[in-house]
């Protein structure tokens, strides 16, 4: 056999070998969610659905602040991400009150039967709720004011396919409000520059990003902008700090204000 005919062999044989070793990577990912790209950060292992007790969030005005500053009022119809034992699902229901609607999505099933065992104790008529999955909320289309995560996005393991999955339910003029914690995702956070570009990745914009000491994080405020990406064509963020390369933190200097600007990049 001659040398080109060996070296030909050799590539061939390293293709395969390449392609046997993705598939193999893949092999842990949902099939829905393998034309995304994966996070290049770690994911925080799924925490306790019990943040902290209701009682000392409360104490804090932990679901008030957050709700005031999201701007929710009656009417509004909103659906809680992560929802868990629905610290912020009741208390959206009474925002929103009877002419509006809350919509509880949760990933696990025992939390959410917990929960509506709590929405039928409660008689909270307006509550809806929703089993989703990893990387699909699985949210009705042109539905939503408001879409909250809370304390929750460090833990999804497929974070571009479940945003990308998630804008269209958003009506026009609907916002996504994150609340996290401003350390690494293997720490049950994340970076509020690793957080803004990987929801710029897939077609939002952050409005406003500002730190709350009252709630022990920050809060951030994304509203749809541009077309929303094919999902092979998107380009997983990497790390602050990782990279020569800075992020850039941009925010819409109308809607910014107070804390925000300390967290702008270059």
């Amino acid at each position: 056999m001659n040398r080109r005919v060996i070296t030909a062999a050799l590539g061939a044989l390293g293709a395969c070998l390449a392609l046997a070793a993705c598939d193999v990577a893949e092999e842990d990912r949902p099939l829905t969610a393998r034309d995304f790209p994966r996070p290049y950060r770690p994911v925080s292992d799924l925490g306790s659905n019990a943040f902290s007790t209701e009682q000392v969030r409360d104490d804090r005005r932990e679901a008030a602040t957050v709700m005031d500053w999201a701007n929710i009022i009656r009417g509004m119809t909103v659906a809680d991400i992560g929802a868990g034992d629905g610290y912020y699902t009741v208390r959206l229901a009474a925002r929103v009150g009877a002419d509006g609607r809350v919509l509880a999505q949760d990933i696990d099933e025992d939390a959410l039967r917990r929960l509506g065992n709590r929405v039928e104790r409660e008689r909270l008529d307006n509550v809806s709720i929703a089993l989703g999955d990893p990387d699909d909320p699985k949210l009705p289309e042109n539905s939503f004011d408001r879409i909250f995560m809370v304390h929750m996005y460090h833990e999804v393991t497929e974070p571009y396919a479940l945003l990308w999955r998630m804008r269209p339910a958003l009506r026009e003029g609907g916002q996504v409000i994150v609340v996290d914690v401003d350390r690494p995702s293997s720490e049950h956070g994340i970076d509020p520059l690793l957080l803004s570009c990987e929801f710029q990745r897939v077609g939002y914009r952050l409005i406003e990003l500002e730190r709350k000491p009252e709630i022990a994080g920050y809060i951030a405020r994304f509203e749809v902008a541009g077309e929303r990406p094919e999902p092979r064509d998107i380009e997983p963020c990497v790390q602050p700090g990782e990279t020569d390369t800075e992020f850039s933190l941009t925010i819409d200097e109308e809607s910014s204000s107070g804390d925000s600007n300390e967290f702008q990049g270059s």
